[in-house]
């Protein structure tokens, strides 16, 4: 089948479906295989890894071995097949009963759009995967390892473009993309998946499109995941180097138990193509501009605009000890919070312009000041359930802007995953998804309310296995209070300065009191037994939000300490 005719036909027509979806559109196709020659897998393109490693089995409890026979990996009538067995076959001196292939890409790229078009099987106990590992990756038998690989896994980095029968709660047409790196691996919290049409049955188009921004991952040129951390650093972005292209189909472990009837399937692939663009880009972000938009008690909203060439424009922020990074398509506005600010406290904001090939506004930097307001708001921590439990318990906050009320809450048990929040309102009832912040942290806000009344809500976290729902809290629009107190019997107690910038001294109301601080994550950062007069030195925090719980003969009582 030839193919390589409609391949600028075909790039056009999906380049332009997608251009407003993905930050960086590549046009230029700089490798391929459209598997249009019969027989054996082009030795050219690809590698065959069939080294085991240590221990004489693949990762993950599968059971295949990896061949590099034709009968594993061939092409046929413009289709490469991977096809999975069920036979028995010796190879390093280890036996198995299922031998499968995996290919890797004898090229490597740093950025740029991958599209697979492939056929996946669906068959019970098979892994087929479509994905990427960094060039430098020291697994053994790896076609790049004898002469690149000094980094282990998952610090060189791990893009999972595909994968298919390792959900085994979702739909049979269920397939997820996810990234690993040091910050999050093995159940990465950082994936995304999509239920597609008949895979067995159906073609579909697996893309990738990877920028210095953020890594897409889509559907029939349809985005239905995007991986972008606000800071990125080599633990939460080891792709700032090369990777190389894996085909693959695993057997059993992860994947579940292979059917006693299982004979053999395959995952076709119609082409693999891989674009970036080669022409060299000099043109400079045109027309930047920054503005100050809405402020409030803990955030500034930062209004950016820009034109350029290349379709987007990348918008860097400093701010004190801050970095914020976001983009925008060319000439149009975008709309940038920067939150988690001390109330009334004066930031400097340095804003820059760039584009994907790293050319920069002429007029760079444009620098904003804006003070924030006084925050008026009840925040605290509780445990309270009206249905289920909480190990732990969770974090809220009620703020008000203007006429509208900012709810927050953060689920601080860590035994849940899949978490998903729900807003309560009491009277009359009605239930709304909230927006996931980052983590078990979610908001949502309430427009045009009345200063002086009392609105009532609460959260409820579902997850996988079961819901957990808060108690209702009740909220003057308009006020400011101290945190929720979980012992009703009121505790003359206190800590000052807060805001503070070094010591935070604490008045407290037993000789033993038992103190622990976390941050607005729920992440631990001190705990400690304590006197009544105590100083917590917090000098070498970064300025934002903190909790203090203390523990005493009296009660329990939750403070939210504000960090200059």
């Amino acid at each position: 089948m030839q193919k390589s005719s409609s391949i600028l036909f075909l790039f056009f027509l999906v380049s332009q479906f997608c251009f407003s979806q993905v930050d960086v559109v590549y046009k230029d196709l700089v490798w391929s295989d459209e598997f249009n020659t019969n027989g054996a897998v082009d030795s050219n393109n690809w590698f065959h890894q069939t080294q085991l490693p240590a221990g004489g089995s693949w990762f993950n409890g599968e059971v295949q071995l990896y061949t590099d026979l034709v009968t594993n990996s061939f092409v046929n009538a413009g289709y490469l097949n991977i096809v999975a067995k069920k036979e028995t076959f010796t190879d390093q001196g280890v036996t198995k009963d299922y031998t499968s292939a995996r290919l890797n890409s004898k090229f490597a790229f740093t950025y740029g759009r991958v599209d697979v078009r492939a056929k996946v099987p669906i068959d019970g106990g098979t892994w087929p995967a479509i994905w990427l590992l960094g060039k430098d990756v020291n697994e053994p038998g790896g076609y790049f390892a004898s002469a690149y690989g000094t980094t282990s896994w998952p610090a060189c980095g791990e893009t999972d473009m595909m994968e298919h029968g390792i959900f085994t709660s979702q739909s049979i047409n269920y397939i997820q993309s996810t990234l690993h790196t040091p910050s999050s691996f093995g159940n990465s919290i950082n994936r995304g998946g999509i239920v597609a049409s008949d895979l067995a049955n159906n073609y579909h188009v697996y893309s990738l499109n990877w920028s210095p921004n953020q890594i897409s991952f889509l559907l029939d040129g349809v985005i239905y995941y995007t991986y972008n951390p606000a800071v990125k650093d080599a633990t939460t972005w080891p792709f700032d180097k090369a990777q190389y292209l894996l085909l693959n189909i695993a057997m059993g472990g992860t994947s579940g138990t292979i059917a006693s009837n299982f004979t053999q399937t395959s995952m076709m692939i119609d082409y693999v193509r891989v674009y970036q663009n080669t022409t060299v880009d000099t043109q400079p972000p045109a027309n930047f501009t920054a503005t100050v938009g809405a402020i409030s008690g803990s955030s500034v909203e930062l209004l950016l605009n820009g034109t350029d060439d290349s379709g987007n424009v990348t918008y860097n922020v400093n701010y004190g000890s801050g970095t914020s990074s976001t983009f925008s398509p060319s000439g149009v506005q975008k709309s940038l919070i920067i939150s988690n600010l001390s109330p009334s406290t004066n930031y400097t904001f340095t804003i820059s312009a760039t584009d994907a090939s790293g050319n920069t506004a002429v007029n760079n930097p444009i620098v904003l000041h804006a003070t924030t307001t006084t925050i008026l708001q009840c925040s605290g921590t509780a445990t309270q359930a009206q249905q289920g439990s909480f190990t732990t318990g969770y974090n809220y906050a009620f703020e008000t802007i203007g006429t509208d009320v900012k709810i927050t809450f953060g689920l601080l048990d860590t035994d849940k995953v899949g978490v998903v929040a729900y807003l309560w309102k009491q009277s009359p009832f009605s239930e709304s998804q909230m927006t996931n912040v980052s983590g078990n942290i979610f908001t949502q806000t309430i427009t045009g309310q009345t200063i002086g009344s009392t609105i009532n809500y609460a959260v409820k976290f579902a997850y996988s296995g079961g819901l957990s729902i808060t108690k209702y809290f009740s909220y003057v629009v308009g006020s400011n209070c101290s945190l929720g107190v979980v012992n009703p019997s009121e505790l003359n107690q206190f800590c000052y300065p807060n805001p503070v910038e070094n010591t935070l001294y604490l008045h407290l109301l037993d000789d033993k009191n038992q103190i622990i601080l976390t941050d607005i994550l729920g992440r631990k950062l001190v705990e400690d037994i304590v006197k009544s007069s105590h100083n917590l030195d917090m000098s070498n925090f970064k300025s934002g939000i903190y909790f203090l719980r203390v523990k005493n003969s009296y009660g329990i009582q939750n403070l939210k300490i504000i960090k200059k």
